[in-house]
């Protein structure tokens, strides 16, 4: 029923996500209006509304990783509790 080996599947997951994470291509584009304010408010000599736009981005790309480090754990810990 199984048609691929445990281990064949860990190598394609691991090929799988070097390829993916090395051929990411920087990105370029940003919300114009957030560029705009950005530019206007370093023109200004202010450093603050870059500072906060970089700490609102890094709180709103960790949520996603919280959550499914949580659930991760969560059936990690239901697996092994079975298999004791």
């Amino acid at each position: 029923m199984n048609s691929i080996p445990m281990k064949g599947f860990r190598l394609f997951i691991l090929l799988a996500s070097v390829i993916i994470l090395t051929s990411q291509e920087p990105a370029s584009a940003q919300c114009a209006m957030c560029k705009a304010s950005v530019e206007s408010n370093i023109e200004n000599g202010g450093k603050t509304v870059g500072r906060g736009l970089n700490t609102g981005i890094l709180y709103l790309m960790s949520i996603p990783y919280l959550v499914l480090g949580g659930i991760g754990f969560m059936v990690y810990k239901n697996w092994k509790g079975k298999t004791a």
